[in-house]
């Protein structure tokens, strides 16, 4: 078997971070500036699976996942095990998230929720109140149902780099630079970010984590189970009440995770699957894809199009008002949601010429905040079943205090001001009856995480444009309230003129949300060829193919 990974531009990504198992001295490497560079992609001959994400290291882990023979939950839950380690900003074991799943043989989709919930009880003494772990019980769960490979083995590449040292890549000191001075008045959270002289660690450093190392052999010997009972439950709980959080033993014994079915949009022969509420962001997405599928809406000039995507999305963003209750559920149904009466509802008043005013939308749309820090990935193995996941600590580095002796940092407390799953909605979509697989995408970036990903998903699902393509366009977004489109700098004069004489109030903004995304146009596996993986190249994620 040989095992192919042509990689492309990722100088402006990586830095000084391993590919391939190989450190590459890439920090000399310049950074892109004017238009939106070519996204990163893996060009092969004969596809056999990919996987991307938003950060290197973790992309190669679960690369070799699959070129040992594992499945797309097997890759999964390499990635997480590492992204635990080099990305604790967004997901470390103390996070939560949630996947959507398509399994090939059976042809069926579903979602997996493990979102890190509230504990029973928030003490008056604890100032930095945490959330329940979800992770790590829900990559077991997942393993479990889909998984081939040995789950000793998916967690070793973790833990050997928290033991012996991870390179800091450009995405973790990206997530560390705005909330550095904080975290560091943490001392455990110093003694692993911070370098001998107490300032913080700079790209391509090697940090190492001994205290999360221990974690993890314990949860690669006795499985994820064992994180939230017996010992280290009371070791946690103990922790993370002594850094001023909230959990106690019984908030662990009773996590579970839910199987739960997904949103469901069907499009000509196809059939997209979101992520269902309290992945709350799912919901707008699907309610976006039904409003722009529905009647050629998203056809036209690309002035057209972005008017419609900004429509949409406002459109969208006020029904989730009221639809999502305060723990992030829906009070619909999910079938409810994007069904035809429904759809007309939201689009009777749209204009294709004409923007229509926020405070003519029933519900008037409000503003609220959102918590932007999450990561996302999406992968496909050789069967064409995927899996695609947002994981979020509720805030960057969560609580920003680490659990004493654990090397865990806490997830935030969820609350209705934006911390918690509100902005997670990984999507898949795929053939059920002939059971191919077609595209899988996930997206981060708080309340432009939903748009983000329809700007791409549209795109392709809807116009037939190549994904790196979709993915390099300069994307809008109206998130309801304020009453403004914004756009990135790349849309051009004429079309920011458009939209302006067409009604909108317009704002440019630097960039919309980060995508991560996988097409096989023709699908797969039936024909691989077809197939492409991109990363967005607003951040410093890669894609990763494998052939055979």
């Amino acid at each position: 078997m040989r095992h192919i990974g042509q990689i492309r531009q990722i100088c402006a990504r990586v830095g000084a971070l391993g590919v391939l198992g190989l450190l590459l001295p890439l920090a000399a490497c310049g950074s892109p500036s004017g238009e939106i560079p070519q996204p990163r992609e893996t060009v092969i001959k004969r596809f056999a699976g990919a996987v991307v994400g938003d950060e290197p290291r973790a992309v190669v882990e679960a690369r070799n996942a699959l070129a040992q023979g594992g499945t797309a939950a097997d890759a999964a839950v390499a990635m997480f095990f590492t992204l635990a380690v080099v990305s604790p900003s967004s997901a470390s074991l103390g996070s939560g998230g949630t996947c959507v799943v398509f399994d090939a043989v059976t042809g069926k989709a579903e979602a997996l929720d493990f979102i890190a919930r509230a504990p029973a009880n928030v003490p008056a003494s604890a100032d930095r109140p945490s959330a329940v772990p979800g992770s790590p019980l829900g990559f077991w769960v997942l393993h479990t149902r889909y998984g081939k490979l040995s789950w000793s083995q998916l967690v070793t590449p973790g833990e050997r780099q928290a033991q012996f040292g991870a390179l800091a890549s450009r995405t973790f000191i990206a997530d560390l630079g705005p909330v550095v001075a904080p975290l560091l008045e943490d001392p455990e959270s110093r003694r692993v970010f911070a370098d001998k002289t107490g300032r913080p660690v700079g790209e391509g450093a090697n940090f190492v984590q001994s205290d999360l190392a221990r974690v993890m052999a314990a949860i690669r010997t006795g499985g994820a189970p064992d994180f939230y009972r017996g010992v280290m439950a009371r070791e946690l709980a103990a922790a993370a009440k002594a850094a001023g959080g909230s959990l106690e033993v019984s908030d662990l014994e009773a996590y579970r995770v839910e199987w739960r079915p997904t949103v469901q949009v069907k499009f000509g022969f196809r059939v997209a699957h979101f992520a269902p509420p309290p992945a709350a962001a799912g919901g707008v997405e699907a309610q976006m894809f039904a409003m722009l599928d529905d009647g050629g809406r998203f056809s036209g000039a690309s002035a057209d199009r972005l008017h419609a995507l900004a429509e949409t999305g406002m459109r969208a963003y006020a029904d989730r008002g009221r639809w999502m209750r305060e723990d992030y559920s829906s009070a619909d149904s999910l079938s409810a949601l994007v069904s035809s009466p429904t759809i007309d509802r939201l689009t009777r008043s749209f204009d294709r010429q004409r923007h229509t005013a926020s405070a003519n939308l029933s519900p008037v749309p409000t503003a609220r905040p959102e918590n932007p820090a999450a990561t996302s990935f999406s992968i496909v193995d050789r069967t064409g079943s995927a899996v695609s996941c947002a994981l979020t600590m509720n805030n960057s580095f969560g609580t920003g205090r680490m659990a004493r002796g654990t090397g865990i940092l806490m997830s935030a407390l969820p609350n209705a001001q934006g911390r918690g799953p509100v902005s997670l909605g990984p999507m898949l979509a795929m053939n059920e009856s002939s059971k191919q697989f077609f595209f899988a995408a996930g997206a981060s970036g708080g309340v432009a995480a939903p748009t983000a990903l329809m700007n791409v998903v549209a795109r392709t699902l809807i116009a037939d444009q190549p994904l790196d393509a979709a993915i390099r366009a300069p994307r809008v977004h109206h998130g309801g309230a304020p009453d403004i489109t914004y756009h990135e700098p790349e849309v051009s004069r004429d079309d920011v003129l458009q939209l302006t004489n067409r009604g909108h109030s317009v704002a440019a903004t630097p960039t919309l949300g980060l995508v991560n995304a996988i097409s096989c146009t023709d699908g797969m596996p039936r024909n691989p060829g077809a197939c492409t993986a991109v990363s967005d190249p607003r951040g410093h994620g890669i894609a990763l193919t494998i052939s055979e």
